[in-house]
């Protein structure tokens, strides 16, 4: 059995120190004001327009978070331990089988969280055209005992549901967001204490304080969102007073800030070259490999992160502190094809090598590891756009290559989740198009294991076996750099990236 204990929110991680429980207000006090001295609306550059809208079933669902606009029945806490949210508690009654105690709480809109809505918010995650990613790997089933109490049944053992409940695409909104067509409106139906009342497009977004949040008023009044793409002109409107917070600074723009308003973030962030194994050049493993024997990405770390990064160790870096001790010899790799050989086996095919743009540093990384692929012998031609433009395409397997910048721990605060969504055969994130049956034993294999240590060892089991594959090369551990203004205080520095401002955060 297990009861959880109140979250603490990253407490440790904010610019000022907030007091324990800050996120369960309503049960202890340390955010109940009552909206007095609420010191106005927060500004907030983001860097990754809506793909869907704001649909939680999509890579948006991470701004419903950091906006606390939409909650799970559970949370992260500042350990990435999973703790109460709209669940006030549960239990595992057996492997398969968890029961969960729901708070009073209401949706923005003015109806009841009840056990009811929550089953049907987890039956539309579950029914979705493109399933989120945390459920690549779990089949579950809620069921509603009475007005709130809420079993989870899942097919085979999962044991860190409430790690999975916390996803952000798993957050609980009102029956009225779900529509007949399947698309999610999260606008007015989140249970968090910002409410979207207005999305322009992919530009802009309007949010005023939901005074019926059950953990206790915001002290901000409201959150006025710019999408920002480009990470200079982030960097610019801080700079300029037109924002208070600006996310991802780029590490070029980064030292022009006053150092009272950047801020650096330990993250999970691991930037990598995906190789597609399912179609075009890199479906010949000694190709794969000797892509992997010619990039290095240790010169990346001063030339284009200016050191607000890592060399790569594996798929997992400093900020999961338990992977380095239990990390895995890479053993059974493919050999590598000769210089001679690359421009053999690709003669009249161009790799085709792809990057977005809302992360600055990853198009000059690209040109870096174009130069690199082309002494190895490969003809290279890339494809540079914003993230969104390019998403389906990455998807469909349209290109050899992606320099890509994925949060491992984003999902669930549970690794498994991620190495299913990405690698597995039937994961629906699976850019690299990697079907590989030991690869996917071991996946499997550590999502069924519930001792935490021995869950450490095979998911570093698996990442040996991934890297095996040479479907992915990683390349440095990112750094995060976050600008804020000196006005504001209360935002919450996530090595997860799925916090950023909550009841707490205000203008001073």
């Amino acid at each position: 059995m297990r009861t959880a204990t109140p979250r603490r929110l990253l407490a440790a991680l904010t610019l000022t120190p907030l007091l324990a429980g800050c996120f369960a207000a309503g049960e202890e006090g340390s955010g109940a004001s009552d909206g007095s001295g609420a010191a106005g609306r927060l500004r907030i550059a983001l860097a990754v327009p809506p793909v869907q809208a704001l649909s939680p079933y999509s890579n948006d669902a991470t701004v419903l978070s950091k906006l606390s606009v939409a909650e799970g029945l559970t949370a992260l806490d500042e350990d990435g331990a999973a703790a109460p949210a709209l669940a006030k508690s549960w239990t595992r009654k057996n492997a398969t089988t968890w029961v969960f105690e729901l708070r009073e709480a209401t949706f923005q809109d003015g109806t009841d969280v009840t056990a009811e809505s929550v089953v049907s918010a987890l039956d539309h995650a579950n029914e979705a055209k493109t399933k989120p990613r945390v459920l690549s790997d779990v089949t579950l089933t809620a069921q509603a005992d009475d007005a709130d109490t809420v079993t989870i049944t899942t097919k085979t053992a999962d044991p860190v549901l409430p790690l999975r409940l916390a996803s952000p695409a798993l957050g609980i909104l009102a029956e009225k967001a779900y529509a007949d067509d399947g698309t999610v409106s999260p606008v007015g139906t989140g249970t968090g204490p910002f409410e979207i009342t207005r999305l322009t497009g992919k530009t802009k977004a309007k949010l005023s304080r939901y005074d019926g949040y059950w953990g206790g008023k915001a002290k901000a009044s409201g959150i006025d969102v710019t999408w920002i793409a480009d990470g200079t002109a982030r960097a610019n409107a801080l700079r300029g007073g037109d924002v208070d917070i600006a996310e991802w600074i780029p590490t070029a723009q980064a030292k022009l800030l006053d150092e009272n308003t950047r801020h650096e973030v330990p993250s999970v962030r691991t930037d990598s070259l995906v190789l597609n194994t399912g179609s075009g050049l890199f479906t010949d493993a000694g190709l794969r490999a000797a892509a992997r024997e010619a990039v290095d990405g240790e010169v990346l770390v001063d030339s284009v992160f200016g050191g607000y990064a890592d060399p790569a160790q594996g798929l997992f870096g400093p900020a999961v502190p338990w992977a380095a001790d239990r990390r895995v010899e890479v053993t059974g790799r493919a050999k590598a094809a000769t210089t001679a050989q690359v421009r053999t086996g690709t003669k009249g095919r161009t790799l085709r090598l792809a990057t977005y743009t809302n992360r600055a540093e990853l198009p000059e990384a690209a040109t870096v590891l174009q130069q690199q692929l082309e002494k190895a012998g490969f003809t290279v031609k890339q494809d540079v756009r914003e993230y969104t433009q390019m998403e389906a395409d990455l998807l469909a397997g349209e290109y050899d290559a992606l320099v890509f910048s994925r949060v491992t721990l984003l999902d669930t605060g549970d690794a498994v989740a991620y190495l299913a969504s990405d690698y597995t055969g039937d994961g629906v994130y699976n850019i690299a198009g990697l079907k590989d049956a030991e690869v996917d034993r071991a996946i499997k294999s550590a999502a069924e294991e519930g001792d935490t240590a021995e869950r450490q060892e095979k998911i570093m089991r698996a990442e040996a076996e991934i890297l095996r594959t040479d479907a992915v090369v990683p390349l440095v551990h990112e750094k995060v750099v976050q600008g804020i203004s000196d006005d504001v205080e209360g935002v919450l520095l996530d090595p997860r990236e799925r916090s950023l401002v909550d009841v707490d955060t205000r203008l001073k």
